[in-house]
């Protein structure tokens, strides 16, 4: 009997763990780069329900904790160069989106 009491304490902690898990697992990312990379400092995602702004290091993005759906995408770049928007990124709960490299024109 204590095998079996014992088996199904782990099995619950398991499933526990395994709802936890799957709870905290809201949002995702995305992430790109912005070539020059000196050509612009931000980058916006804006979706119907969301609006998410970052930093560009480098050359490089990533925004976190979006809501999963359809985003756009807009560089804000930096004199001389103009900005840019890219339309029709889809974001996943717990999922990265790579938009690849963004390339800025004068």
């Amino acid at each position: 009997m204590k095998r079996f009491t014992r088996g199904l304490m782990v099995l619950a902690i398991a499933v526990c763990g395994l709802f936890a898990f799957t709870t905290f697992q809201t949002g995702g990312s995305i992430k790109g780069t912005v070539s020059p990379a000196d050509g612009a400092k931000y980058v916006w995602a804006v979706s119907a329900t969301d609006t998410l702004k970052t930093l560009i290091a480098k050359g490089a993005f990533q925004i976190t904790n979006a809501k999963a759906g359809t985003y756009k995408i807009m560089v804000d770049a930096t004199v001389p160069y103009k900005d840019v928007i890219k339309d029709g990124v889809q974001v996943a709960d717990g999922q990265l989106t790579d938009v690849g490299e963004i390339k800025l024109e004068k």
